[in-house]
Formats: structure tokens, sequence, C-alpha cells
């Protein structure tokens, strides 16, 4: 399904790309409107400038119009485009612009990828739902569970700050997993 809709994408930014070609401003409009918040977001991410970011997509566009009839290899439009911001970006930084250079280092280190931010807000969730399942316990195996989680503490050290035996440490944990399992299952 997923690749059906890239396919279409392509063959129909092919199509407008051809129009362009033709010198269409329709295809143009068409191009600017789908692909503008895209690349301008891009420059911004990388220049952290508004008026830089925005001077770049218009460079871009105007780079677009003018040289699209030289180009004679069939081209994905996203990534040509794409490739043009970065292109521009880096010609800026080359002209000794430091401030969009340190803007763009930085870019570089802070950009995480989309799979690891699916990664941390699935680790953020399990994370409160792991505390409000824990929340739900009874008193002493509730300060058990969290002093495992949240320290280094030995079951020997939980056991005399609490003032109770290790046996009953070592018993509210084991019975907190017992019931935190089950907690889970009824979230599903």
């Amino acid at each position: 399904m997923l690749k059906d809709f890239s396919d279409r994408t392509r063959n129909e930014d092919h199509a407008l790309f051809l129009l362009i070609k033709k010198r269409d401003k329709e295809a143009f409009t068409v191009v600017y409107q789908k692909y503008h918040r895209y690349l301008y977001s891009l420059a911004y991410k990388y220049l952290k400038d508004e008026q830089l970011a925005s001077d770049v997509i218009q460079h871009v566009f105007i780079k677009l119009w003018e040289s699209t009839k030289d180009i004679n290899v069939e081209v994905n439009l996203k990534n040509y485009l794409f490739t043009m911001v970065k292109n521009h970006i880096l010609n800026k930084i080359r002209d000794n612009k430091e401030s969009i250079s340190l803007n763009y280092e930085n870019a570089q280190i802070t950009i995480p990828d989309e799979e690891d931010i699916h990664k941390r807000l699935e680790d953020k969730q399990m994370n409160s739902i792991l505390y409000k399942g824990i929340d739900l316990l009874p008193p002493q195996k509730k300060e058990v569970c969290l002093r495992k989680l949240n320290t280094s503490d030995s079951n020997q050290q939980i056991a005399d700050e609490m003032g109770i035996s290790i046996h009953t440490v070592k018993s509210h944990y084991q019975e907190s997993l017992k019931m935190l399992k089950e907690y889970f299952k009824d979230i599903k």
C-alpha cells in the first residue's frame, strides 16, 4: 500500500517535472505548494534563521524554473529539490558564514532519526505505564519496587532502611512483579 503511494507520488512528480520543462506555470505552482513547507523546514533546521531559510527556498525554486529545461535525466523530484536545498546551504557555509556553519553542524548532531524518535516515545510511554502500575501497589511493595528501580541499593540496604527483613524485601519485590505483570495484561 505504502509502495503504491510512493510510486504514484513519484509518477505524479515526474509528470509535473516534465510539464515544468515545457514551462508550465501551473505545474510549477503545484510543485511549489507541494514541497515548499518541507524544504523550508529543512532549510530552517540547518540555518536557524527564518529569512535565510526563505531565501534558500526562493533561490531553489528559481533555480528549478531556470534549469529544468537543461536537465535530461529522469529525477526523483523530492530528492532533487532536497539536494538543491542542501547544496545551496553548503555553498552558503563554504562562503564563510560562520553562524550558518555552526547551525549546520549542530543540526547534524541533534537530528535524531525517525526510528530513534519513535523508540524514545515508546520508552517514555512504557515508563509512564510502569509508574502508574507501581502507584497502584500497596505502600510497602510500592516502596520496595521504587527503590529497586531507582537506586542501586542491595536488598539488605533496602531492608535496613525500611526496617523490615531481607526476606520481606525479596517477597514484596516478587509479589510486585507478579502484580505488575497482571496490570500490563489488563492494559493490552
